[in-house]
């Protein structure tokens, strides 16, 4: 199923809105901070960006330069992907057009579903690569990723994502889904329930790292059971002041909309946090934690 519009004058409208907040800052080179390995698997991340409003319009011209400097091919959205009604326009305001640049380079788009969504027809919409499944999974490399519908973590699902994880051969396994199983954020906090029902299998199977959105701002946490956790779920909507510090923080920001760029080579993924403005708010390369590599090989 693909949606689209038929309305003209919104998308000629929306356009000259992107194109109005393109000029409305000055054009400078990404200060890009990722190594840019030979033969690296690429990507950006977004959470909660569905929004149609100016900053995720921001926020997406960043992605378009930083993708310029980069190369990076894919995007990952960690759910409230269109906020609000979900009508063609919506699809058009919320998505085609503030990402255009991106989709006419040929970046693919690959969504998880969050508490916002309507999971049949984003599950169905053609750009957003879920092929009429609440869960999925594929590999870029070295790379497995598993997107998973956290709004409704049953049995199936459970099961499903077990045999895929024990399968798997992917040297980095890489989880993404909506509701962070830890946060530090006062508006949503931590999804406990959820907690129980998947640390276990991320645990045995060695899943290296989990990226989530829901709480709307960016913390990066220190390792549990030797993964790696970030809340990105600030692309479009914002909340300041949102934090309560703990000893799993290791960075935390809650003051501008921020996307990611994420390159994993070898043993070594390197990240790099963008706020909408163009600042970096968090940096840094992580090695594939020693005990994942353990449980990988464990579960051969």
């Amino acid at each position: 199923m693909s949606i689209r519009s038929k309305t003209v004058p919104l998308a000629a409208g929306l356009i000259a809105l992107s194109v109005s907040l393109a000029g409305a800052q000055t054009q400078s080179r990404p200060g890009l901070r990722i190594p840019l390995q030979k033969d690296s698997v690429r990507f950006a991340v977004i959470g909660d960006s569905g929004t149609g409003e100016k900053e995720q319009y921001q926020i997406a011209k960043q992605m378009e330069a930083y993708r310029q400097a980069m190369n990076f091919d894919f995007v990952i959205m960690l759910g409230d992907n269109i906020y609000g009604e979900h009508e063609p326009r919506d699809f058009e305001k919320k998505f085609e057009v503030p990402y255009k640049p991106l989709l006419d380079a040929g970046v693919k788009f690959y969504a998880s579903l969050g508490n916002h969504d309507d999971p049949k027809l984003e599950a169905s919409y053609k750009p957003f690569n879920m092929n009429g499944e609440r869960y999925y999974t594929f590999k870029k490399g070295d790379v497995q990723f598993f997107a998973l519908d956290s709004n409704y973590m049953d049995a199936k699902q459970l099961s499903w994502l077990e045999q895929n994880l024990k399968s798997s051969k992917a040297r980095w396994k890489i989880c993404f889904f909506h509701h962070p199983l830890y946060n530090d954020g006062k508006m949503h906090g931590p999804d406990l329930d959820l907690r129980n029902q998947l640390s276990p299998l991320l645990k045995l199977y060695g899943v290296n790292v989990v990226f989530s959105g829901h709480e709307h701002a960016y913390e990066r946490l220190k390792p549990v059971d030797n993964i790696y956790y970030f809340v990105q779920g600030d692309s479009g909507k914002l909340v300041h002041h949102d934090f309560h510090r703990s000893d799993l923080m290791e960075k935390s920001f809650d003051r501008d909309r921020t996307f990611m760029i994420v390159e994993v080579a070898g043993e070594n993924l390197s990240f790099q946090t963008i706020a909408a403005g163009g600042d970096t708010v968090d940096t840094g390369t992580l090695p594939r934690p020693a005990a994942s590599v353990k449980a990988a090989a464990a579960n051969k």
